[in-house]
């Protein structure tokens, strides 16, 4: 009877996931993101340069720099956002989209991500520009704050739905699966017992977490960089290895995305909904989650930050994302198809790597995995505690870390069966609220990103 009802339910979340990350939202995350790079001239092919400077000059990485309000500087807010962003979409996902929709899925992530940056900027703006101050001093902001401050109170309704999803997704998305997925790696590379693993987990997250923002961010400044490059770095020694399949595989990823033909993609349809569904999963563009880590910034303008948060979907995608993808692709156009098709997932990134570097490779995936997954648990905390602290005030935030951190452990050796489809659903639920906020507030984008501008250009701003 258990084992039916539990069946049910998963037909039911299935049913309903299909609904939320359906051709419906898919065309609304990527239209946003078109539409702002309309209205916005182009903004982040024209200011990335600028953009990536004040991410990773001396005075972006000051906790000190600039003037203005904020918690953190504007690396400390980026590498808080990437840690959270950066995870095993990173890994997992590349390989489940070109798998499901073919090698030409990898072309549609980069797609996505070129107009998500747009979604990002405009998500920056809006998080400091209707950010608050809290009752310890510290910065709150995020899709609940601009909708209700932005919209008007008659929308707090939907401030609240985005702040319920986004509790709910914490726990699963944002704790439970990434440690599960830990805990996983740990014991299939170094044969590591899944308690163990769980009460490390615990013990490393709660030190962090309870620590605030300012901890997180610290922590995020070392583990996001580190894990980062190490992957990329590894990536690109298993290019550099196979040179000759460099520009084959690039050609297949570009000719299967508009003709759907190449291994399993079928139909042109499926490669482009699983380049975008797994793009915007992995970069998070448009879901409501990165502007929270940007609203602790410490800034003098919304649009400054907003630069800095746009450089975020760049690295998670066009750098971290097109690494595992060109290296897939290579992979199969070495052998003329993927050499175990029944793999998916990390198990399939591992197996490629592995093949194409002997010894290392799967080294390289396993660890970057655990760093990726770590990280996440880091970064989604904070979104959690920020949307718990709006529905139920500054005193949950501690009942709220509590809970966080026992969801890490469970999760370690959990069954994630229905929690991972629930999380899904919820993770995308929360992209419903804000992007009606980035719509109807982007007349606001626009007139804080003109008055950046024209400050910038009369001196009044460096």
């Amino acid at each position: 009877m258990e084992g039916s009802i539990t069946v049910d339910i998963q037909k039911i979340l299935d049913t309903v996931g299909n609904w939320v990350w359906g051709p419906v939202m898919l065309l609304l995350l990527v239209g946003t993101g078109v539409y702002l790079t309309v209205v916005l001239a182009g903004l982040q092919f024209r200011a990335l340069p600028y953009a990536l400077k004040l991410a990773f000059g001396r005075a972006g990485r000051r906790d000190d720099a600039g003037a203005g309000k904020g918690d953190v500087s504007h690396f400390g807010s980026l590498m808080t956002a990437l840690s959270a962003t950066i995870g095993t979409g990173n890994i997992a996902g590349v390989a489940t989209a070109a798998v499901s929709g073919g090698p030409g899925a990898v072309f549609w992530m980069w797609v996505t991500a070129i107009f998500g940056m747009a979604t990002k900027y405009g998500e920056g703006v809006l998080a400091v520009k209707y950010r608050t101050t809290n009752s310890k001093g510290e910065m709150s902001g995020g899709p609940m704050y601009y909708i209700e401050r932005g919209m008007g109170a008659k929308w707090k309704w939907l401030a609240l739905l985005f702040a319920l999803f986004g509790v709910v997704a914490s726990f699963g998305i944002g704790s439970s699966v990434q440690s599960n997925s830990v805990a996983q790696a740990l014991e299939q590379s170094f044969g590591m017992n899944g308690w163990a693993t769980a009460t490390l987990l615990m013990l490393t997250t709660g030190a962090v977490i309870l620590g605030g923002i300012r901890s997180i961010a610290k922590a995020s400044s070392v583990i996001v960089p580190f894990m980062a490059i190490f992957y990329v770095i590894g990536g690109l020694v298993i290019i550099g290895m196979h040179l000759d399949l460099v520009v084959p595989a690039v050609q297949t990823i570009i000719s299967d995305a508009f003709t759907g033909q190449a291994v399993a993609g079928g139909a042109l349809g499926t490669v482009i909904r699983f380049g975008v569904a797994r793009g915007v999963f992995s970069n998070e563009a448009g879901m409501g989650s990165a502007p929270i880590a940007a609203a602790a910034a410490r800034t003098d303008h919304p649009v400054r930050q907003a630069l800095v948060s746009m450089t975020g979907t760049f690295l998670d995608t066009i750098v971290v994302c097109s690494i595992t993808g060109i290296v897939l692709v290579m992979g199969m156009t070495e052998t003329g198809a993927f050499v175990k098709p029944e793999l998916s997932g990390a198990a399939l990134t591992t197996d490629t790597f592995n093949r194409m570097l002997p010894g290392m490779g799967g080294w390289i995936v396993s660890i970057g995995l655990v760093f990726f997954a770590y990280s996440t648990i880091l970064g989604w905390c904070y979104y959690g505690e920020k949307c718990a602290a709006y529905l139920f005030g500054e005193k949950s935030v501690w009942a709220y870390r509590t809970i966080y951190v026992g969801s890490v452990m469970l999760g370690a050796v959990a069954d994630m069966g229905l929690l991972w489809t629930l999380s899904d659903v919820f993770n995308g639920l929360m992209a419903v609220p804000n992007l009606i906020a980035l719509l109807a507030l982007s007349g606001v984008i626009m007139r804080e990103t003109r008055d950046f501008n024209n400050r910038r250009s009369s001196g009044q701003l460096a």
